[in-house]
């Protein structure tokens, strides 16, 4: 990454998404890989909701099917103004954010 400030997208995803019978997830980590997009980490998460307020959580007697998934991508501008249209088709049933950041090194 060549720039000092950079966007951050988040996608807010279900663990149970998919896309071409694929975990979304995967899709959206490969789709950023192939384009050269400098960093995304996946986060799952042990407990949120929804549009639909509906809980999802894990517990140690039960494991939900569908925990929160957050994607975080990481790049210039540009490279995330370039992907976006994709992922704007993929995500479906989901929330996309974008912030400006500072880089304060990437090696």
């Amino acid at each position: 990454m060549r720039c000092e400030e950079a966007i951050l997208l988040r996608i807010f995803i279900g663990e149970s998404d998919k896309h071409g019978g694929r975990p979304l997830y995967k899709f959206i980590t490969e789709l950023c890989r192939e384009r050269g997009i400098a960093g995304v980490t996946v986060f799952r998460g042990i407990l949120g909701y929804g549009r639909s307020s509906v809980l999802h959580e894990q517990s140690l007697l039960k494991f939900s099917s569908d925990l929160p998934i957050v994607i975080e991508v990481v790049d210039c501008e540009e490279k995330i103004e370039e992907i976006l249209p994709e992922l704007k088709k993929v995500v479906e049933n989901g929330l996309i954010t974008l912030e400006r950041v500072k880089v304060i090194r990437y090696n």
